[in-house]
């Protein structure tokens, strides 16, 4: 896939599909764009579980922090990277492991090898791009507060 721009159905597609999201890089300092973001997330309806290796065992906005992805027990939709571009390749192959769906990297965090390998793997993969400016952009609303 041509990562320089994403067809809005795709975009759409993953958003919509999504439940449950690892925000790797997640920080519990209220002025970070990846508290934001969670922030954000958590207020449209998505289960944002946080991962810090340095915050594990800790709680960031209601959520106990796990030090790797694969120390998480439900199931995985997005694995949101919040690290910079080379740290995305061994993250990436964390989130081949654990049999993520979708693998999305934040605003300017781009690494073309880790995306072709999740690719190939079977997953979905969005670069250089935010959530929470995509979601009211391409006006999706997604209430999954009140769902059961």
């Amino acid at each position: 896939m041509e990562h320089a721009s994403y067809n809005d159905a795709y975009i759409r597609e993953i958003l919509e599909n999504t439940r449950n999201i690892a925000m790797v890089g997640a920080s519990d300092k209220s002025d970070r764009p990846s508290y934001g973001v969670m922030k954000y997330m958590q207020a449209k309806g998505y289960r944002v579980i946080p991962v810090n290796p340095s915050l594990a065992g800790k709680d960031i906005l209601g959520e106990r922090v796990h030090a790797s992805l694969s120390e998480i027990i439900i199931p995985i939709d997005m694995v949101d990277i919040f690290r910079n571009s080379d740290a995305a390749g061994p993250i990436t192959d964390d989130a081949i492991a654990v049999n993520a769906r979708s693998l999305w990297m934040q605003i300017g965090v781009q690494n073309d090898d880790a995306a072709a390998r999740a690719e190939a793997a079977g997953l979905m993969v969005v670069m250089n791009l935010c959530p929470k400016i995509e979601i009211p952009r391409l006006g999706i609303e997604i209430d999954r507060l009140c769902e059961t």
